[in-house]
This record gives C-alpha cells, structure tokens and sequence, in this order.
C-alpha cells in the first residue's frame, strides 16, 4: 500500500483500498511574553490559542523535519442479541501496518508509506484521520469505510455450543461506515501540551495534567448480511441445526448522534527529555436511529422526543510516550476510540484505533533560537 501527503494531506491508496491520515499542530507556538506591537485582531486572536508558558512547555525550534513512521490500524465490531437466548459474534479484519517517511515544515508534512502486509485487494476499505493539535484546542476529523475483508473472531451461539470452527473464518458480509468530528478544549493550555505528547512540536519540561471539555457528532452505519452468517454456520457446524436469534436477522442499521465529553489528560516527564502523555475522555451521546428489519420494519425517532434510553456512553483514549530534544525525536503514540449502541432486539460495539511508531530529525533553526546555538 502506498501513502502520499500532499500540503496537509496524507493519501494511501491500493487498487480500491485507501488510506489518509493527518495530524496537524498549531502553526506557531508562542511564549507568555509580551506581544508584539500594532498586531492585528485577527492574529492575535490565532496566535492567542498557542500561548504557552515558557518555564512548563519548550517552544519548537526548527522549521524543518524528516520523520520515520510506522502505522498499526486496528478495528473490531461486536454484535449481540438482547434477552434471553443471548448470542453474540464478532469480526475484526487483518490489521493493516504501513510504514513510510515524512518530511515537514512546521506544521505542513509530506508522506509516502508502505503496507507492509498483504491485504486483501477487493475489501475496498477507506480511512481517513485528521487530527488539529494546538495549546489551548484540538480537533479530530475521522471517515472509516472498512470493506468486506472481516474475519469472525469470537463467537456464542447458545450455552454448550461448540463454535471454534467457525474462528478466524473469513467472512465478507459485514460492511461498517464511520463519519464523525469532535472538538474540545484544554483549560490549562499554558502549562500542559497536547503537542508535546503527540506530534513533537513541542517539549514539555515539568509534568502537568488538563481537565478539557468536548462536544462531537458522529454517523455511523452497519450492513449486514445475516444470511450469508447463517449459511456460514451450517457449513461449518453440519447436523448442529444452529439457528441465529432474530435479534440477528437485520439487513442494516444507521445511527446519528450528538455528544458532550468531559476528560482529564497528564503528561509526566519522568526523566530528562521523556514524556508519557495519557488522557481519557468520556462522552454522553444521544443516538438518533434508523434500522431496516429482515420484515422491513422501520424503527426511528425525533430528536425533539427526547428519551433517557437514548443516552449512550461513549470513549477515547489517548497514550503516548516521547524522547525529544528538540533537534531528535522518537516515540509512540496511540488512539482508540469505543462507541455502542443498542435498540430493543440487539446491540453492536464498536472499538478502533492505530498506533503510530516513529523517530524523527529536526533542522533549520527558527530565527529566535539561531543565536542561542
């Protein structure tokens, strides 16, 4: 697979299967110190979200970078019925790993990756991040389409049933869409970086934790083919008769929701020039859906008609660890994100997320630091 990052854009692209991810960091990154004089309203109004506080958060040096990085993509889907005769299964594809370089300025990168595995060329899977870091806000723009190249991982059909045979099975009637963007907002932004724990723009010097507040909305649809399940399970299990519950028997699903999240995030700096970076947020969402029952069935409702059985609790995780000193970088970085939803007749969990290894080379001091070197 290959991956290129135009301007502020990085494409992977493999005969139908496509990749894009992005992070992004504030363009400049400045100090508590006095601003300059006659600066317009505006810029001071986009310089103002990268103050920082010099004795905590090392401003970036350079202007240029060239970057190594390594990337594990990782999805899993879990569907299960509700009530009594509970059963559940669940798929998760090949995770995908591509590696590549990137070559930066600023806050600008250019990439070409590799996949470094063979996946399977007609699954048509498409991923696209896009992640804004800066002091004080950051944003995330996610699009997921993951194909049809699922495998069944673990699976209950009922107390006593054998269903080791139908493991690690291919299985290509399962197709999940995810659309979403989310927003927050870091409250100590002077003295805690987002930055410095997940895109090396920064350094933080003395460990320091953020409360942050977020709000999101989300587009998520499954298409299932509970037929060809089913067809799979009497091949695999002959003279078994095992039937799949109604709960089971839908051909799709598509849920929409809004979302406020409330977290907590720290970076520990543990030794000179380390950093171990992890937040946790939480969100509540209000789900919004419409689903189309092997009866043709339809099950929706007005957001206006407000419903406590609505309100779903959501997640993300972020983790990250970082040996900068502001001319080297190397380090690790993670993202997963966990969201459910449920209706009267089942209820479908869904966990994604990649890691990013990387090492990283700085150069072309910026003009405040080019005497002090």
């Amino acid at each position: 697979m290959k991956s290129v990052l135009l301007s502020i854009l990085t494409m992977t692209t493999l005969h139908g299967a496509a990749q894009d991810t992005l992070q992004v960091a504030a363009p400049d990154t400045l100090s508590t110190a006095q601003p300059e004089k006659k600066m317009s309203w505006l810029r001071r109004t986009i310089r103002g979200f990268s103050y920082i506080d010099e004795r905590y958060v090392e401003p970036q040096h350079y202007n240029w970078s060239v970057m190594l990085q390594a990337t594990y993509n990782y999805d899993y889907y879990r569907l299960s019925t509700i009530g009594r005769g509970r059963q559940s299964i669940s798929f998760a594809p090949t995770p995908t790993i591509k590696l590549g370089p990137y070559f930066g300025w600023r806050w600008v990168f250019l990439g070409y990756t590799f996949d470094l595995r063979q996946v399977d060329l007609s699954s048509n899977s498409t991923t696209f991040d896009f992640s804004f870091y800066s002091a004080q806000i950051g944003a995330d723009i996610y699009y997921r389409r993951t194909g049809s190249n699922y495998k069944v991982r673990n699976v209950d059909l009922g107390h006593g049933i054998d269903t080791h045979a139908l493991e690690d099975v291919p299985f290509d009637g399962i197709n999940v869409g995810i659309t979403g963007v989310t927003a927050y907002y870091i409250f100590n932004h002077q003295r805690f970086s987002y930055p410095a724990a997940f895109n090396q723009s920064t350094c933080q010097k003395i460990s320091c934790g953020s409360w942050m507040v977020g709000a999101g909305y989300l587009r998520n649809s499954i298409d299932f083919d509970h037929e060809r399940l089913q067809s799979l399970v009497d091949e695999r299990m002959p003279g078994q008769q095992v039937k799949l519950d109604s709960g089971l028997m839908f051909n799709s699903v598509k849920y929409y929701d809004v979302n406020v999240s409330v977290g907590y995030g720290y970076n520990w700096v543990f030794a000179r020039n380390w950093l171990l970076g992890a937040s946790l947020s939480v969100a509540l969402a209000y789900k919004n859906s419409y689903s189309e029952s092997e009866d043709n069935e339809s099950h929706g409702f007005n957001i206006q008609n407000f419903n406590i059985a609505n309100v779903y609790v959501d997640g993300i995780g972020r983790f990250g660890i970082v040996w900068n000193n502001t001319r080297w970088y190397a380090g690790a970085s993670a993202i997963v994100r966990a969201y459910n939803y449920h209706n009267e007749r089942f209820a479908a969990n869904n966990i994604f997320g990649k890691l990013n290894v990387y090492v990283g080379y700085n150069f072309g001091a910026r003009s405040r630091y080019k005497k002090k070197r």
